[in-house]
């Protein structure tokens, strides 16, 4: 199937301010852009990319002082499959883990390990260790936490949401992320694209966020906020928790004026993307 993916996102700024922007498809998905991504801005103003340690594309540029809008737009090719699963896949005990991995066991901004590792064991530690029991956390935090954009707030933890148990789909991940590595379970975190592909149309869009965890050599897919297997996952970065991939990283204050996202399937005559390029850059 076709996918069509992009955003819209309007910021003003008292000044002009350098930003780091994370909103293109992960480099892993390259070989599946079926119309590459067109990226504008208004006004225009120059950029560049760099792909930064995790493997994530990054768009650097100088923000002028005003209002400033990104607009990316894409279409990639998706196998039309649900998550894969492996339900017999094995824990990797630490001493035998990958050097890349174990980054992915230590706490971070977002997931203090020191403060949820005893409840971790406390909660999990009987149940057996594998593929089960990471769904078992998933099964947990879907269950503790009530979804709420109202209740949204960037500075929550992980350790935060579990005592508040409300949050929206980065405090569903960051809290599993935290459960999992507690565990001895290398976890990253994930921000992307999900549409409701297969599933009720929910609005509005917006990017979405899930977990990844390294069970018998492999990286698998969770979602501890739906809790089920979904079609379509379009990843545009990975890391240790929110703050190393922030949509947009902003050296200075700046206010979100605007913001939208689309993700949908599409047949050939609506994949490409409408024609804006004079204002391309």
């Amino acid at each position: 199937m076709l996918i069509r993916y992009g955003y819209e996102i309007t910021v003003s700024c008292a000044q002009p301010t350098a930003m780091v922007c994370l909103l293109s498809v992960s480099e892993d998905r390259k070989s599946d852009i079926r119309v590459p991504e067109k990226v504008f801005t208004t006004p225009i103003i120059p950029m560049t990319t760099y792909v930064d340690s995790f493997g994530n594309r990054c768009r650097r540029l100088v923000a002028p002082a005003g209002d400033l809008t990104i607009w990316g737009d894409a279409t990639i090719e998706d196998d039309g499959k649900i998550d894969p699963a492996d339900f017999g896949a094995v824990e990797v005990p630490v001493a035998e883990l990958p050097d890349s991995c174990l980054l992915y066991l230590m706490g971070s901004r977002y997931c203090e390990t020191d403060k949820l590792s005893q409840t971790a064991w406390d909660l999990f530690g009987k149940v057996p260790p594998g593929w089960g029991r990471v769904q078992a956390v998933c099964d947990f935090v879907h269950r503790h936490i009530k979804f709420d954009y109202m209740q949204a707030r960037a500075t929550r933890t992980a350790f935060e949401a579990f005592n508040e148990r409300i949050g929206v789909c980065r405090d569903f991940a960051h809290l599993a992320v935290t459960l999992c590595r507690c565990l001895n379970i290398p976890a990253r975190y994930i921000n992307g694209h999900l549409g409701d592909i297969g599933v009720p149309v929910v609005d509005p869009m917006d990017f979405s966020a899930w977990i990844e965890v390294y069970l018998a050599g492999s990286w698998w897919t969770f979602d501890p906020r739906n809790n089920m297997p979904r079609i379509g996952r379009i990843v545009v970065a990975r890391g240790r928790d929110a703050a190393d991939i922030p949509l947009i990283n902003s050296f200075g204050p700046h206010v979100l004026k605007s913001f939208r996202v689309w993700t949908y399937e599409v047949f050939d005559e609506q994949a490409s993307a409408p024609n804006f390029a004079q204002r391309a850059r």
